[in-house]
């Protein structure tokens, strides 16, 4: 697998000040163009708990630009406690376009990114691996369709494809079931989209669903595992 080119990112700053990147493929862009930061902070973090977790396991589907990963991080890093990221990614961009979206980070944070692209490899055949004693990060370059998540692993999942618009395949039932089955008991996912079809799926794979009040946007949605 070979990583998009640099050049066909369109570059788009969100309201909150934080970049993002417009998709050549999909033609959305990675985060809401009412904050990149925002969301990352807003909808993930905190929908999910997080943000005050003792220590979290996050699994994310669609490591995109990192920016969920970096809000974890420092979040993680300000309270002094371990973080454990796994996140999975089928269409992975060049260390160039990762390096090229910034957001506000500490020091800290910010040694543990550049750590990141440094490693951040140049073919995808094997997952990118990252550890020490802030945590510990797994990228997996694959299609969640066929990839099988730890059992009763994560206490949050931040389900953030591309839309089911134009990216159907994360959004189907066969993936939800198994990220209900990857989630511990009391644990919540979060997403951007409240489509109807989404949160029917998600409350027949056994979640408690919730449509909340989102910032910059109508609403998020919210899921539970009882």
């Amino acid at each position: 697998m070979e990583p998009d080119r640099p050049l066909s990112y369109r570059a788009l700053r969100t309201e909150d000040g934080s970049p993002t990147l417009v998709h050549p493929l999909f033609g959305e862009a990675y985060s809401s163009c009412h904050g990149a930061w925002m969301q990352a902070n807003e909808l993930y973090l905190k929908l999910t708990q997080t943000h005050q977790h003792p220590a979290p396991r996050v699994l994310e589907i669609g490591f995109g630009l990192g920016v969920n990963f970096r809000a974890a991080l420092e979040n993680c890093l300000q309270r002094g406690v371990f973080l454990e990221f796994l996140s999975y990614e089928f269409l992975p961009v060049s260390r160039e376009v990762l390096a090229s979206v910034e957001v506000p980070l500490s020091t800290q944070a910010r040694r543990v990114w550049e750590e990141l692209l440094t490693n951040w490899p140049t073919s995808f055949e094997a997952p990118l691996v990252l550890q020490g004693a802030w945590g510990r990060l797994g990228v997996c370059f694959e299609d969640v369709l066929g990839a099988k998540f730890p059992a009763r692993w994560a206490s949050a999942v931040y389900l953030d494809p591309f839309s089911p618009e134009v990216n159907p395949e994360p959004w189907q039932l066969p993936v939800l079931q198994q990220l209900f089955t990857a989630m511990q008991p009391g644990g919540y996912l979060a997403t951007y989209s409240v489509a109807g079809q989404i949160r029917r799926s998600l409350q027949a794979v056994g979640f408690c669903v919730d449509k909340v009040p989102g910032v910059g946007k109508r609403a998020w949605t919210k899921a539970r595992r009882p």
